[in-house]
């Protein structure tokens, strides 16, 4: 049985968690492959909103197991504190949840190392330490959840962290926020209780996994934050730590390539952006304000209001192709409606001039300017539309648009936040 990745194919915020919990039901396994708590996944069940930060969407749906794999940097304090919200709301989570042996641990010097650095300044980050702990995987002195369960080994390797902690605050010339003795106490107090929590979910989650692969079972992949912020493939520097491409499946959870056979890629029916960098399409503070209020986009985890923008099929395709979309989901199409017009990004006017590829250099990205096609909106509300065939023919006309971008078909649409509020599009032939 192949697995299902499902990726964001803008900057974020495309509404993967709505999308992983809808299709949870019919999962075996859900599985984060990377990432930390600085994504917030939002679903919304009935008239309850649940806001996830570092456990698997799936969580929701009672059907699939649930796996953080170990691409993923987890701060095992706030875990254990989603999982008891979770649990104080109904929503079972014993013997469902497993977390890698080798995921890195994301720790309390690992914030107040980014704060020091002052990067959350030059990017525009969350502030929660994901910068700095996959800084610490990359140069091999991270921390993993096998070694949080040894006692006398997580005292050595804290011990270590101590030590370079107080040198960096020397090196600045700053003063920590309390003695290093005393926050190095309070570190191994704090984690000897976590790890007695922890234990009897930390497992070989590779082993697990590929377990289920050979039984035949449903695994869907859960991605975090957008394509354009892959480290790698992404608008670098501003970009996230880790790959948010469907590629980061594979290595985020140790099953092998030719397993990821199906790529869902989710795209919103407009653009947004949190943080710095360029954001081509991004509109002017009038209409952006009128459609961030409209759509709500203020960031799950920080509460930052969220740059708008156009739809910019430049990106869409590169993200298809860089990818592997096979299908495309397309959210909050109706915060659209009652726009009498529409405009679309095709191409980009750069300094060597115009294009349809999308530019790796950062510097000729925010100097280009996109090239604008018009296209008819639609005036009547969508948000109760249940058929494919009953939206305005506008809006099925600027869905094509996609397809044709991304080259794969859109399997489904999205009109509202709730899980009745998605609908199913027939193949082209069929419609």
């Amino acid at each position: 049985m192949p697995v299902t990745v499902v990726v964001g194919c803008q900057f974020g915020d495309e509404g993967k968690g709505k999308i992983v919990d809808y299709l949870a039901r019919g999962a075996d396994w859900v599985a984060r492959y990377g990432g930390g708590a600085n994504a917030g996944h939002t679903v919304q069940i009935g008239r309850e909103t649940f806001v996830l930060h570092l456990l698997p969407s799936g969580i929701l749906t009672p059907r699939p197991k649930c796996v953080i794999g170990h691409g993923v940097v987890a701060d095992p304090v706030y875990l254990l504190e989603e999982m008891d919200l979770l649990v104080g709301r109904g929503v079972p989570v014993a013997g469902r949840l497993f977390i890698s042996e080798g995921a890195h641990a994301l720790l309390p010097y690992h914030p107040m190392i980014e704060t020091l650095d002052g990067e959350d300044v030059r990017v525009g980050t969350t502030k929660r330490g994901i910068g700095p702990a996959y800084q610490d995987k990359v140069r091999r002195a991270g921390i993993r959840f096998y070694e949080l369960l040894d006692p006398k080994r997580l005292r050595v390797r804290l011990e270590e962290h101590a030590a370079r902690l107080e040198t960096l605050y020397r090196g600045v010339g700053k003063t920590p926020p309390a003695p290093i003795d005393q926050l190095f106490a309070g570190w191994i107090s704090t984690y000897s209780q976590v790890a007695d929590r922890l234990r009897p979910l930390v497992v070989d989650t590779v082993e697990l996994l590929n377990s289920a692969l050979r039984r035949g079972e449903k695994i869907l992949g859960e991605g975090a934050q957008g394509t354009f912020l892959d480290i790698d493939l992404g608008t670098y520097p501003y970009v996230t730590s880790s790959n948010t491409t469907a590629g980061g499946a594979a290595t985020g959870l140790g099953l092998p390539p030719s397993s990821l056979r199906k790529v869902i890629g989710v795209c919103k029916a407009y653009a947004t952006r949190v943080g710095e960098g360029p954001f081509p399409t991004e509109l002017s503070a009038g209409a952006a304000d009128a459609l961030r209020e409209k759509g709500s986009e203020f960031g799950a985890t920080t509460g930052r209001p969220r740059r708008v923008g156009w739809c910019d099929l430049v990106q869409l395709r590169y993200a298809a192709r860089v990818n592997g979309v096979t299908s495309l989901i397309i959210t909050k199409l109706d915060i659209l409606s009652g726009m009498p017009q529409l405009e679309i990004a095709t191409a980009y006017d750069t300094p060597g001039g115009r294009t349809t590829a999308h530019p790796v250099d950062t510097e000729v990205l925010a100097r280009s300017k996109p090239v604008y096609e018009s296209a008819p909106g639609w005036l009547e509300p969508v948000s109760g539309v249940r058929r494919y065939g009953e939206l305005p023919a506008a809006a099925r006309s600027y869905l094509d648009r996609f397809e044709a971008a991304a080259e794969c078909p859109i399997s489904m649409v999205s009109v509202g936040s709730a899980r009745s509020a998605i609908m199913t599009v027939p193949p082209r032939g069929r419609r």
